[in-house]
C-alpha cells in the first residue's frame, strides 16, 4: 500500500499534462516530490537512498527542463532513476557480504545465495531494461504518450515483474515458508 501512496506524485504529473504543458506538469511533479519528501521526513525524520535519489533527479532534471524549456531532461529522470538502481544491484555484489536484494529482503524470504544472486541479476535485467525502454518510447513517440508511459507503462511492466518473480520466488521457497 505504502507504494501506490508514492506514486501520487507521478499521478499528479500525469493528471496535470492533460489540462496542461509538460513544463506546468514538471512544475507540479517537481513540488509534489518536495511535499512528499517533507513528509516522509516529517513522519520518519529520514528518507531511504532511493527517495534522496528521487527527489534530487527531479529537481534536477526538472529545473533543466524549465530553464532550457526541453522536454528530454525530464524524460531522461525514469531512465537514470533505473540505470542508477541497476549500478546500485550490480555494484553490491562487489561491495559487502550480500547482494542488495539480498539485504532488502531476507528478513521476509529465505533463500540460498545462488538463488539471491540470480534474482539480482534479473533486477538488474529488469532496471536495464526498463531504461532503455523508456528512452525508446520517449523518442519515438510523441510526448503526451510517453507521458501515458511513464504513468502506465513502466507501472504496469512492474507490476508484471514483481508478479513473474513472486511465482519465480514461490517454486524456490523451502516448504516451510510456504502459506498453509
Amino acid at each position: 500500500m505504502k507504494q501506490l501512496l508514492d506514486l501520487w506524485p507521478v499521478v499528479l504529473f500525469f493528471l496535470t499534462y492533460q489540462w496542461s504543458t509538460i513544463y506546468v506538469a514538471t512544475a507540479v511533479l517537481m513540488v509534489a516530490v518536495g511535499l512528499h519528501s517533507a513528509i516522509i521526513w516529517w513522519q520518519h525524520r529520514q528518507l531511504t537512498p532511493m527517495q534522496w535519489l528521487t527527489l534530487a533527479l527531479v529537481l534536477l532534471f526538472g529545473a533543466a527542463t524549465l530553464l532550457l524549456q526541453d522536454p528530454r531532461f525530464i524524460q531522461w529522470k525514469p531512465t537514470l532513476l533505473n540505470w542508477l538502481m541497476a549500478a546500485a544491484f550490480a555494484a553490491s555484489h562487489f561491495i559487502g557480504e550480500k547482494p542488495l536484494i539480498c539485504r532488502l529482503l531476507d528478513s521476509q524470504i529465505a533463500l540460498a545465495p545462488p538463488l539471491w544472486n540470480r534474482l539480482s541479476l534479473a533486477w538488474i535485467g529488469f532496471f536495464l531494461f526498463s531504461g532503455l525502454l523508456n528512452l525508446w518510447v520517449a523518442y519515438q513517440f510523441d510526448e503526451a504518450t510517453w507521458v501515458s508511459f511513464k504513468l502506465f507503462g513502466l507501472l504496469g511492466l512492474t507490476l508484471v515483474f514483481v508478479l513473474l518473480q513472486g511465482i519465480w520466488l514461490a517454486r524456490h521457497l523451502p516448504e516451510e515458508n510456504l502459506p498453509q
